[in-house]
């Protein structure tokens, strides 16, 4: 994405996790917890990852990005595509995504990373309209 700022990692975050479960301090009951609407956006919205799922090998990765942002109005809160995230970076002044990594056969899921989409351009601001009694 062109306009991509105030990126955010939680590759640390991720490591020290996946390093809770290896030793056994942390279950993996406790990080294989994707819901469904998770795993349904997982399956028709997301797109291949670059890796194996670190918790059970199966299956590769899917990302899913989400979308949030006042001016996103009904749309905040849903998934959306590569191609839906540059159509939208052109249309509104500013949004976050945060793309989320899931694996569809054991249900891990962790934020990979967050960052802001947009022109940058504050969107005018409009008036009430005045009645005529006004």
């Amino acid at each position: 994405m062109r306009n991509q700022r105030q990126v955010v990692d939680y590759a640390l975050q991720r490591r020290a996790l996946l390093s809770g479960v290896q030793s056994g301090r942390v279950g993996t009951n406790d990080v294989c917890d994707a819901g469904p609407y998770l795993l349904r956006a997982a399956k028709f919205h997301g797109r291949p990852g670059d890796q194996d799922c670190p918790v059970c090998r199966r299956e590769e990765l899917t990302l899913v990005s989400w979308v949030y942002g006042d001016e996103l109005k009904h749309v905040a809160g849903s998934a959306k595509t590569p191609e839906e995230l540059v159509r939208m970076d052109g249309l509104f002044a500013e949004f976050t995504v945060y793309d989320v990594e899931v694996c569809r056969s054991c249900h891990w899921n962790h934020l990979v990373r967050s960052y802001v989409l947009g022109t940058g351009d504050p969107q005018p601001r409009t008036r009430p309209r005045r009645t005529a009694g006004q």
